[in-house]
């Protein structure tokens, strides 16, 4: 992945965004010229948060519910947005205790990481309520289990369903949307952007996975 991330950082004049929750690849991710950290488990990994501080890079704090291997075995909230709102801002609360200025830091929800069907449609919802924390909203919903969920459709015919959903977010305060079908979203966000009364446009991105 670093030397990919090395050779588009010398000729192409884009923000790179790698994800992972290794220590040493932030530092090494940072190196080779990568832009942003975005860590599924928010920094709690030992060492991350020290890492990802000390990179000088931009931080995207993602809520997940337990481990990738077990996040969808039963998941259980006493109120799902409060509670991903209240779990997003101790995490953004510990970056500012290791020195992490705000400006730095996005937020993102989780969709489909520990939820459920009805968990992923409250948080899509109560989005208002996460942007109110004050730092920009990312969210990925493109191809995700939500829209077989909605729709019945298959992971090649999604794209109607994902395009559905990143409008939605972005009028509910998105303002980072990873996508996977990068030219129809980018169509779909600048509509949406459009009819949003926020004043930052929202951007679709795609990230690098470790």
């Amino acid at each position: 992945m670093l030397p990919v991330v090395e050779r588009i950082a010398g000729r192409l004049p884009l923000l790179i965004s790698v994800d992972t929750s290794n220590p040493e690849l932030m530092r090494r991710a940072a190196a080779a010229g990568a832009h942003l950290i975005n860590d599924v488990r928010a920094l709690r990994r030992p060492g991350a948060l020290e890492a990802a501080a000390g990179s000088g890079l931009g931080i995207c704090l993602m809520h997940m519910r337990g481990e990738p291997a077990d996040m969808q075995r039963d998941p259980q909230y006493r109120d799902v947005v409060e509670d991903v709102r209240d779990y997003l801002a101790a995490r953004a609360r510990a970056c500012a205790q290791a020195g992490v200025a705000a400006e730095r830091l996005c937020l993102d929800p989780g969709f489909g990481f520990g939820k459920t069907t009805a968990h992923n449609l409250a948080l899509l919802r109560g989005l208002p309520a996460l942007a109110a924390l004050g730092r920009p909203l990312c969210v990925g919903l493109s191809r995700k289990s939500l829209v077989a969920a909605l729709t019945g459709r298959p992971l090649a015919e999604r794209l109607a369903g994902s395009i559905a959903l990143a409008t939605l977010a972005v009028l509910l305060g998105a303002r980072i949307v990873r996508a996977h079908d990068v030219a129809a979203t980018v169509d779909a966000v600048r509509i949406a952007n459009m009819m949003s009364a926020a004043s930052t446009p929202a951007v679709p991105v795609t990230t690098m996975r470790d």
